[in-house]
């Protein structure tokens, strides 16, 4: 497995070592002694999700706070989609900032996002599974999230916003001016 930094402060690509043939595929997804080598953070993740959506979903940007924040690495097992994280760390140099990159079943990347980044992404593809590892448990309570097309943050989300299926919920989230920490 190799990482690339992204320009956000914490937050890694991973690219698997992927063994093919003429049978298929293998590639080892995780492994957390080769992770905390990689990082130089010992993470523990804890729950796995997993989602399925159609092309032009949008899901994001979503959240936790408090205790409840989560560190996530999130891949594509399905289909492909366009991943954004946007560190809202206020004492990180990067903070406001957001990454971008394509993550689909054929690249096999990997985004891995420490606590206190927000997350979303849109579906390219006809249909994506997306999974994902957190650090920490879902709490309803400490969920908080940014509106997808906040002016201030300015994310291309490569796609044509009048095409886009987005939660009413999604849709309701405040501007990143509004921060909730």
């Amino acid at each position: 497995m190799t990482i690339e930094k992204t320009i956000l402060e914490g937050c890694y690509v991973l690219k698997p070592r992927v063994f093919e043939d003429d049978r298929g595929y293998f590639f080892e997804s995780f492994n957390k002694e080769t992770f905390t080598k990689l990082t130089g953070k010992e993470v523990n993740f804890v729950q796995d999700n997993q989602s399925f959506s159609t092309e032009g979903v949008l899901r994001g940007i979503h959240y936790q706070i408090g205790k409840y924040a989560q560190a996530k690495l999130v891949r594509v097992l399905k289909g492909v989609i366009l991943d954004v994280a946007v560190d809202l760390r206020k004492d990180s140099k990067t903070f406001g900032q957001h990454f971008s990159i394509e993550l689909s079943e054929e690249n096999k990347k990997q985004l891995f996002m420490p606590r206190g980044f927000g997350h979303g992404f849109v579906v390219l593809s006809d249909t994506a599974e997306f999974f994902y590892k957190c650090d920490n448990f879902y709490n309803k309570d400490s969920e908080r999230g940014i509106l997808y097309n906040d002016k201030i943050l300015d994310i291309n989300w490569d796609y044509p916003e009048s095409k886009m299926i987005i939660s009413l919920k999604d849709k309701e989230l405040p501007p990143f001016s509004e921060l909730s920490l």
